[in-house]
């Protein structure tokens, strides 16, 4: 298909990122995945035949690389290693202590057949395919179960060719769950960097059940008017860093996920501490930083800073509903830049979708401590929707030095919430006017010097030197 972005957009980023001071990497919240050495083992994935024509199919290629390489788990693992081409392909497994290294002028392309997808059980925090009741669609990059992975190269690509997908789901035509760009289940010490990611069918990189990922210096694009084409979306995981990555999609950027309704519940396992830090991004039809809306098995210890959300619908949002059940507790959100955005923060307590009849319309979601702070707009239309439940109140939600240009008459739209404010321009509504200081400080969220120390000591521990 046809590339979507040019060279305007390519000098537009170049341009953010050269005029906003915090966009000059400092310090690392990721310990660094860029990495020059080699695993013990190395093979191109043209010794197994593969062409890269951009017609030829190289599934079986792939598939045979990696079931030679598997070899060489115990060994000090593999690489393998896909040089300058159009690499056509279907859905292939992934191994543990496996480098998938693309060069600069490799292009890896998802096949336009459903076919080359196979179709895969529904995850158990969702009891069945997120858009159809059926099953789903295998990701294009897929790996279960598996322990030191990383997908890697000098901003090789990997194209997802989406729109047959996105037409076949605008039409119904489908009968399965698209698939994803690239999913990793049940996996420990992912690392995915300095790559770009173009076009996923559906949500783009997707770990879930995971510990310990991080994703760094990624591109990811897609069609602004492209069907659920989420960016990043850490689902029922813990321990995720997110780090200097520009985002332009259909949907949210980032999305934090565990699970949907009586499924999520039952599953039962969050997504904890989920660092975001250096994100640039845009969209039209989703937000910035999202929580939810599938968010039943709860998400908690989210800290997110130095955010550039410019041209888009939505910065921050958490999406619930009556049914979720859950918990989104102790948010941290700081350092925020904000051009030409409708809403800025939003609560949104009545997203409609659950998966069956079988959902408990009495499982509330417990929404609290949600801090969000240091944040700068300009050209903003709503300043915030912030909606709780009627008997189920959101609390301790707390905004401090708040500064926002705003079209709207009305800037706040609240109701069914309890907080506080400090220094919040145009002044906010009334259930959060008492003040943050000096008696609520300690009712607001923020993440403590040791949780972040901590939360890098953890990280070095599980990585191996690549």
């Amino acid at each position: 298909m046809k590339r979507s972005f040019g060279l305007v957009d390519v000098l537009l980023v170049l341009s953010i990122f050269s005029h906003i001071a915090w966009t000059v990497k400092s310090s690392s919240h990721c310990k660094q995945a860029v990495s020059r050495e080699i695993r013990p083992h190395s093979v191109a994935i043209t010794e197994f035949g593969a062409v890269g024509d951009g017609v030829t199919l190289n599934t079986k290629a792939f598939q045979n690389a990696i079931f030679y390489l598997n070899s060489f788990a115990d060994k000090g693992g593999a690489k393998l290693f896909v040089p300058a081409g159009r690499w056509l392909t279907g859905s292939f497994d992934l191994i543990s202590h496996l480098t998938l290294w693309l060069d600069k002028d490799a292009v890896i392309l998802g096949s336009n057949n459903s076919d080359d997808w196979p179709v895969v059980d529904p995850l158990p925090s969702y009891g069945r395919g997120r858009e159809l009741p059926s099953g789903r669609h295998r990701s294009l990059i897929y790996g279960r179960n598996l322990t030191d992975v990383i997908i890697t190269g000098e901003n090789g690509t990997i194209d997802g060719q989406g729109s047959v997908w996105w037409n076949w789901f605008r039409h119904e035509t489908l009968n399965y769950t698209r698939p994803h760009l690239v999913e990793l289940m049940n996996s420990t010490g992912v690392v995915i960097s300095n790559l770009t990611f173009l076009n996923s069918p559906f949500w783009t990189i997707h770990p879930v059940y995971c510990s310990h990922v991080i994703v760094q210096n990624v591109t990811i694009l897609a069609p602004l008017d492209s069907p659920n084409t989420d960016g990043i979306d850490p689902d029922s995981s813990d321990d995720v860093c997110i780090e200097d990555c520009y985002i332009s999609t259909g949907d949210d950027l980032i999305a934090i996920k565990s699970g949907w309704d009586e499924y999520g519940i039952s599953f039962a396992r969050p997504s904890t501490n989920i660092i975001i830090h250096r994100l640039i991004g845009h969209n039209r039809n989703g937000s910035g930083i999202a929580i939810g809306s599938e968010m039943s098995g709860g998400v908690s210890e989210v800290y997110a800073e130095s955010l550039y959300f410019y041209d888009s619908s939505t910065a921050i949002i958490i999406k619930t509903a009556r049914g979720r059940g859950g918990y989104v507790r102790n948010i941290y959100i700081s350092n925020v830049t904000l051009v030409g955005v409708d809403t800025a923060i939003w609560f949104d307590s009545n997203f409609p979708q659950h998966p069956d009849e079988l959902y408990d319309p009495n499982a509330l979601p417990v929404i609290e401590r949600i801090t969000v702070k240091d944040v700068v707009g300009d050209n903003i239309k709503v300043a915030g929707l912030l909606k709780g439940i009627e008997g189920d109140i959101f609390h301790h939600v707390c905004l401090l030095n708040i500064s926002l240009n705003v079209t709207a008459e009305s800037p706040w739209n609240c109701s069914y919430i309890q907080g506080y404010s400090a220094l919040v321009s145009p002044e906010t509504c009334e259930p959060l006017k008492e003040s943050v200081y000096p008696k609520h400080s300690s009712d607001c969220y923020h993440l403590s010097d040791h949780l972040r120390s901590s939360g890098n000591q953890n990280r070095g521990s599980w990585l191996l030197s690549w």
